[in-house]
């Protein structure tokens, strides 16, 4: 009788854990900004990409589950807004365009600094975001903005010089006024009478059409975006290089209070999404190049020896940028000298030696 007794009170208690639900996910409430709109490369991927992967490896365990908010185009913030944003809260996780905040963020100057040397978004990526994670400075920058990185974006392939008349050697460029944003209008200094004009890409094609300026630098799929064949229909493919612009970031405070499951899927993810992006920024490239001469442009490729002409002329950025950092205590020099050394490594190298007299 005991162990009829027995028997049944297993198969109840049996019965009870069948008919019982599972423990249910913790949600996670992320609100994600961007100043630009949903459409643009690097807004797309994070939500056609980043958040599906985060919620696939998430997913494998069940124990959490995340409540994503996009909030992109200027709702809760502005392009140059996000940095802001992520410190003060506005946004859990943040798409910033480093660019904007050069004095905040110098460090991320690095791949702006060594024109020449790679014109391929993924090895930049890569080397950028491995010296962030080898080096403390870039992630202190963040820090200090109550901010924790996560990883790198690259969304160019390699800024060109695109013009109203034809271009076919560097010579073409002197005595010109260039359209250019940012640490780029400093690859002018060099050239004889050429005249740097700050404009963002959507001034671009204004700026050329009314002569304020001759020609401007920027990469074949915003040309193509933009339009800019209608009104400089010769691009000099000089290869300048691709730049390092975004980077994800996560609030400080907002971090510290996720599990570690969810900052390692984060971290992981992030990674992943930078060679993602890089890619398709790679493959964007060779097809807007075909569009751009479709529309009727025309591409003319520059001489090794005018690029190396180029390059020589420049002041050398790349040192003053180090021994900028060097000045402040950080390791400025040496980050440069590895950066340059992981391109040489993935195969990329310029016609000039960027770390010659840095150092002091």
């Amino acid at each position: 009788m005991a162990a009829f007794s027995k028997g049944l009170a297993l198969g109840a208690l049996m019965v009870g854990l069948a008919a019982a639900p599972g423990f249910a996910a913790e949600k996670i409430k992320a609100v994600v900004i961007d100043g630009y709109p949903a459409r643009a490369l690097w807004v797309k991927e994070f939500t056609n990409f980043f958040i599906p992967e985060v919620d696939k490896r998430l997913a494998e365990s069940g124990n959490y589950e995340m409540d994503w908010q996009e909030s992109y185009g200027g709702s809760i913030v502005k392009p140059k807004g996000v940095l802001e944003g992520v410190k003060l809260g506005l946004g859990d996780i943040g798409i910033v365009t480093t660019i904007f905040h050069s004095s905040k963020l110098p460090s991320q100057a690095i791949s702006a600094v060594t024109p020449f040397v790679a014109a391929d978004a993924r090895a930049v990526a890569k080397a950028v975001d491995e010296i962030a994670k080898e080096y403390p400075t870039m992630q202190n920058e963040f820090a200090a903005q109550n901010q924790v990185y996560l990883a790198t974006g690259v969304v160019l392939d390699t800024y060109q010089v695109f013009s109203k008349d034809p271009i076919t050697t560097i010579s073409d460029i002197e005595g010109s006024k260039v359209a250019g944003a940012g640490m780029n209008l400093r690859y002018l200094e060099g050239i004889n009478g050429a005249a740097g004009v700050r404009g963002g890409l959507t001034d671009f094609y204004n700026m050329l059409d009314t002569g304020l300026v001759d020609k401007a630098m920027l990469w074949p799929e915003a040309a193509k975006t933009f339009k800019i064949a209608e009104v400089a229909p010769h691009m000099l493919k000089v290869d300048l290089g691709a730049v390092n612009s975004k980077t994800i970031t996560v609030n400080k405070d907002y971090w510290e209070g996720l599990p570690e499951e969810v900052q390692n899927v984060l971290l992981e993810v992030a990674v992943l999404y930078r060679d993602h992006v890089a890619g398709i920024a790679m493959d964007r490239a060779a097809a807007s190049r075909d569009a751009y001469t479709a529309a009727g442009g025309t591409i003319t490729e520059a001489s090794a020896a005018d690029r190396q002409a180029w390059a020589e002329a420049m002041p050398n950025i790349a040192a003053e940028w180090a021994d900028t950092l060097n000045g402040k205590g950080e390791p400025g020099t040496e980050m440069l000298e590895s950066y340059l050394g992981k391109l040489n490594a993935a195969g990329f190298s310029g016609p000039r030696d960027w770390t010659a007299g840095s150092g002091s």
